[in-house]
């Protein structure tokens, strides 16, 4: 099967201007709500395979897929719609920040890593963002000096090209936890809402996985677990000290139906992905 683009923004270097029939749809790879039909019981082989359908549908783990993916992106969608000439360095840049997936990003570190100047980095990752071949979760912040402000995170927009980037032929539980992490961001940016995701991190590295601002004074908080029987509260003891508006979300794989309890004081609710409703 021949590979597929991604979904690809309007943007000025489209001659046949949209204006006033354009519809914004984001797509993302098969979310975890959909792999019943696609026949897929294994939520390990989606993670791993990835949502594209060729590489998650084929008989057996096919790792040239992704690679001949990526060739045909840059072809067909980079160069068509932007003119990116230094083909090696942005190639370079795409398998650094699938590799980077789910980590804070630093355009000086990318910078140095694919021989790019810092501000053909800040180019290249806005093409990544315009072909929403990578989305960039930026900071939340309440005015307190304890949070950082300004380094956004960065995830790659498909498990499989993260594993692959990775060198993973096979998951351990903390791998399906970072890649599970992204499922949920994906059920998030699809969300009809709109929502406006972000993340929460002080300067003593604690960390709430995703944030979305609920209001004018609340803000819900999200943590993604593999297994939710080991969430610890401190991040979000931590967080609710700053900001103690909102709900307290722990998104797992093995929570069958919706529950609600008290931990550490908070009342947080543990769902499937299946259920998260903002």
């Amino acid at each position: 099967m021949g590979s597929i683009g991604p979904a690809l923004a309007a943007t000025r270097k489209f001659r046949d201007s949209p204006t006033g029939r354009k519809r914004h749809v984001h797509l993302v790879p098969v979310r975890h709500d959909e792999m019943p039909a696609f026949g897929i019981r294994d939520l390990r082989q989606r993670l791993l395979r990835g949502g594209l359908p060729p590489a998650l549908l084929a008989k057996d783990y096919d790792p040239g897929f992704y690679s001949e993916w990526m060739d045909s992106y840059y072809a067909r969608d980079v160069q068509e719609l932007f003119r990116v000439e230094k083909r090696g360095g942005f190639l370079k840049l795409v398998e650094s920040v699938l590799r980077l997936s789910g980590g804070q990003m630093e355009a000086t570190a990318l910078s140095g890593l694919c021989a790019l100047s810092r501000p053909t980095v800040l180019t290249y990752l806005e093409v990544l963002e315009l072909t929403h071949v990578a989305a960039v979760v930026r900071p939340f912040s309440g005015g307190s000096a304890r949070e950082l402000v300004r380094q956004p995170k960065i995830y790659g927009f498909d498990t499989g090209f993260v594993a692959f980037a990775r060198g993973w032929t096979g998951l351990r539980p903390e791998d399906c936890g970072l890649l599970w992490e992204h499922l949920v961001l994906d059920q998030l940016l699809t969300d009809p809402a709109g929502l406006k995701v972000m993340y929460w991190r002080d300067k003593d590295q604690h960390e709430i996985d995703f944030v979305v601002p609920a209001g004018r004074v609340a803000v819900d908080a999200i943590e993604c677990k593999w297994d939710a029987t080991r969430f610890d509260p401190t991040n979000l003891n931590l967080f609710r000290m700053l900001h103690p508006t909102g709900r307290n979300l722990v998104v797992a794989t093995n929570v069958p139906k919706p529950y609600t309890r008290k931990v550490a004081g908070l009342s947080v609710t543990f769902t499937g992905l299946d259920d998260l409703a903002l």
